[in-house]
């Protein structure tokens, strides 16, 4: 018989203080947002990059034009490709009259079959051509809704607006029953869950409003009654966050307004969290774009913010990227083309606000300054009145209509040849992509330090604890429980419980008959889950997933969730090719839930991973998209996946050695 105790003492370096051994603790410290602190480290690094670059560009003209250009330049690399723009087949369905102004309901297609619908407000003063703005939608369940407040304004100061309806809000719902009820609570739930199938397969939900935006303003241009060198675009709260995201890639915008979303993401990020699922672009923060960057692509044409001081989209963020955007615009030699307002209200494109818009966009687009605003009439119609469809629903009352669903599995069945020829590579090459997409620029290579932590003698089995460190990556906690007797042929068996560990260990018989034969186990928490799990109350319900502040803020900074808890396992398997007790014994896996795909991963880039056992778990990244209404899908998603693989094709490349129990 091995002196296994012995053993394994002899071999770890750092020996820590005892822990308490009834919770299963590994680590010798105990911080329940460590991993969220850990997380914001690499932000911060991020955008600090930011700042050093953007303040020397400041110095001149030239710097803050290049500056601009490079990131306009980085946030195309990151969008997404869009489509070649089609034919419109717009049509004007109806007409409501209201005080001063109509609106017409307009019908148009962005893609074949992706039906958009729209209020165009036209003023009723006689011009021949007029002013013309957008209008993006926040977050209504009601999206353009019966009428809007500030469209209203605008038209009876002689600006015409359209009011579109983004996916996901009024007549463009997608998660809907055969009636078109809505299925979720509102549109910031709709849209987080469409937007993890968008990001596998290498879009967003933010590009896709994007693309249905720019298509309006396409029909806009197509009307002889707007004159399409006098446009602008303005939005509150999501509304505010299409915009910005609005600005960078459609020049033909001459003014625009942010309102109720401007702010740093850096602050906005460690304060709140991330914000749902449509206002966030993958990696992000890995190419240093900040929320003011999206906003001075507008430079030097005419923008205007609009804040809240009781919002809770945060002032101080605002206040500073506002500081950033008046040096931007002075430098350009343009400082009175960018302007904010304070108001004191909160969230939300509110009475004061909406007279400085109009003010600001009769400036700019009628060249009339400090002009006296007609106010709105206070028109009342409802959603039947309004509705540009009869059943209220585009996907239910449109022949040949198509779902973002639907969308999404044709993407994914025209990149079926492409999935085909990429498994068919080397393994280098093969391995050096999944590497990529997991945020990973090579396998680790820095050495791992073992800490034991604890160990107690119990019957019939010794029990360690160990957090393993790498230099820059989270520690890993594991739990070691070496039976009495081992055998040169005992595996080692790695238990990865989406629970935790303490889930695993805490009843006895889930284990004993495997200590009897032999075989040692291991049970560990990688970073997020067990020990390291943020806690729940900093993610919204709403977002449909525990772990929504760390895999969204973890993909921001370029490192998917997933790719980071790959390292963890191989780190973990460092260990057990290191300890003198560990070591030459056969390897064996058994994993659930979203420990699953990240076996899988970590058992194609490393053979020492003999076999391993997979359970409830997703199988195909497919399921997401043709089922966006699933729990927990961001700890699995990797940014543009499906253009190169499933998870079925990594299974097949692991030839045999990993497999699903139920």
């Amino acid at each position: 018989m091995k002196n296994i105790a012995k053993c394994m003492l002899g071999l770890v370096g750092v020996c820590l203080p005892l822990a308490a051994q009834n919770d299963f603790r590994a680590l010798g410290w105990s911080q329940s947002t460590a991993y969220h602190s850990y997380l914001m480290r690499e932000v911060h690094r991020q955008y600090l990059d930011r700042q050093m670059e953007l303040s020397e560009a400041c110095a001149s003209k030239e710097g803050v034009r290049e500056y601009i250009d490079e990131c306009v330049a980085r946030y195309k690399r990151i969008v997404g490709d869009f489509p070649e723009r089609g034919a419109l087949n717009a049509r004007v369905v109806g007409k409501v009259k209201g005080s001063g102004y109509t609106i017409e309901k307009i019908l148009f297609e962005s893609l074949p079959g992706r039906y958009v619908t729209a209020h165009l407000y036209l003023p009723d003063n006689g011009a021949e051509k007029h002013p013309a703005s957008l209008e993006l939608c926040g977050h209504g369940l009601w999206g353009k809704g019966p009428s809007s407040r500030s469209a209203r304004l605008m038209a009876v100061n002689g600006i015409a607006v359209l009011v579109v309806d983004p996916i996901g809000q009024g007549e463009r719902l997608q998660l809907i029953d055969a009636e078109g009820k809505p299925l979720t609570r509102g549109a910031t739930t709709e849209h987080t869950l469409l937007n993890a199938g968008l990001n596998l397969i290498g879009t967003s939900l933010a590009a896709q409003e994007f693309w249905d935006n720019s298509r309006a303003l396409d029909y806009l241009m197509t009307r002889s009654d707007i004159d399409g060198d006098k446009i602008g675009v303005y939005g509150s709260s999501g509304g505010g966050t299409q915009t910005a995201y609005f600005l960078g890639l459609d020049k033909r915008v001459k003014v625009a307004a942010i309102c109720s979303f401007f702010s740093t993401r850096e602050r906005t990020i460690e304060m709140q969290g991330p914000s749902d699922g449509c206002q966030h672009i993958p990696y992000e923060g890995r190419e240093r774009l900040e929320v003011p960057d999206f906003a001075l692509m507008m430079a030097p044409r005419p923008l205007l913010i609009l804040s809240g001081r009781y919002d809770f989209v945060d002032l101080w963020g605002a206040e500073q990227g506002f500081q950033e955007l008046k040096k931007c615009y002075a430098a350009l030699g343009y400082p009175e083309k960018v302007d904010m307002l304070e108001v004191e209200t909160g969230h939300g494109l509110g009475h004061e606000k909406q007279m400085k818009l109009v003010r600001w966009f009769k400036q700019w687009l009628q060249g009339i300054s400090d002009a006296e605003v007609v106010e709105a009439p206070d028109d009342r119609f409802t959603l039947q009145e309004t509705n540009c469809t009869d059943k209220g629903q585009v996907n239910v009352a449109l022949p040949g209509a198509v779902s973002l669903m639907e969308e999404n599995l044709r993407a994914y069945q025209d990149g079926q040849a492409g999935r085909d020829d990429f498994v068919k590579q080397g393994h280098e090459a093969i391995k050096g992509k999944i590497l990529e997409l997991l945020g990973l620029k090579s396998l680790p290579q820095s050495p791992i330090r073992i800490e034991e932590t604890g160990h107690e003698s119990l019957r019939g089995y010794e029990q360690y604890t160990y957090q393993l460190v790498r230099e820059g990556e989270m520690p890993v906690p594991c739990v070691v429980l070496v039976p009495e007797t081992v055998r040169p042929d005992s595996p080692v068996e790695i238990h990865l419980h989406e629970a935790g560990k303490q889930a695993f260990l805490g009843e006895y018989t889930n284990y004993s008959a495997s200590l009897t034969d032999g075989t040692i186990l291991i049970a560990a928490d990688f970073r997020g889950l067990g020990e390291t799990a943020d806690p729940a109350f900093y993610t919204d319900a709403k977002y449909w997933n525990r772990e929504y502040r760390i895999a969204m803020t973890s993909m921001h900074a370029g490192r998917p969730l997933m790719g980071q808890r790959v390292t963890d396992f191989l780190t973990l398997l460092d260990f057990c090719s290191q300890a003198e007790a560990l070591k030459g014994h056969p390897v064996r896996v058994v994993a659930d839930g979203v420990y699953a795909p990240v076996t899988l991963h970590a058992a194609f880039l490393d053979n020492r991973i003999g076999e391993a056992s997979l359970s409830r778990s997703v199988k195909s990244w497919k399921s997401y998209l043709e089922n966006p209404m699933q729990r927990d899908m961001y700890s699995n998603v990797l940014y543009g996946v499906l253009r190169y693989y499933d998870l079925p094709d990594l299974l097949r490349l692991c030839k045999g050695r990993v497999r699903y129990a139920d």
